[in-house]
């Protein structure tokens, strides 16, 4: 990072830091999480600037997107159990109750139990780009990047991926049971 990049970001820090505020609905910790994770996209080069515009313009985008990023991932994050039995079987994962029982998520963990089983099953890149999506909640081009795949074949490997734990859960010898 340059010597103009850094003093332009740590001049803008607090005001950056009340917009990420803003841009996470007051929740000042998230908020602390999303300037940190626009500051690393920054430093990796995730994020550049173009040249046009102004510099606080696009550093205010760099956060505002970032903060979405977050958000649409805090949305959707819930246990891969659960996210798994919604995509592959009918009824496994009721999206009215976010907040299981407690006897419900015993019975997830024990299905996330068995998929992690039924994973080990499957091709090494299938596993791989399965478990970079799913526990660690990777985008395809993420997967891709850490694969060093292209993402055309990270797509392929997803979808057979899936399509075979899906006959794997559909033929398993503990077949899973919903209420």
């Amino acid at each position: 990072m340059n010597d103009e990049l850094a003093a332009n970001l740590e001049a803008l820090h607090p005001d950056a830091f009340g917009w990420a505020v803003h841009c996470c609905g007051g929740d000042r910790s998230r908020a602390e999480d999303v300037l940190q994770n626009a500051y690393l996209k920054v430093v990796q080069g995730a994020a550049s600037k173009d040249g046009t515009g102004a510099f606080k313009t696009w550093w205010f985008g760099v956060i505002r997107f970032t903060a979405q990023e977050e958000f649409r991932r805090l949305r959707y994050r819930e246990s891969l159990a659960a996210r798994l039995l919604h995509r592959f079987l009918p009824g496994g994962a009721d999206e009215a109750d976010p907040l299981p029982s407690p006897s419900r998520q015993i019975e997830l963990n024990e299905h996330a139990e068995h998929l992690r089983s039924l994973l080990t099953q499957l091709p090494e890149r299938q596993a791989s780009v399965l478990h970079l999506v799913f526990y660690q909640d990777l985008s395809l081009a993420e997967a891709a990047g850490v694969l060093g795949l292209s993402l055309g074949s990270v797509r392929q490997h997803y979808d057979r991926g899936k399509t075979r734990l899906r006959s794997l859960l559909q033929t398993s010898p503990a077949p899973l049971t919903y209420e």
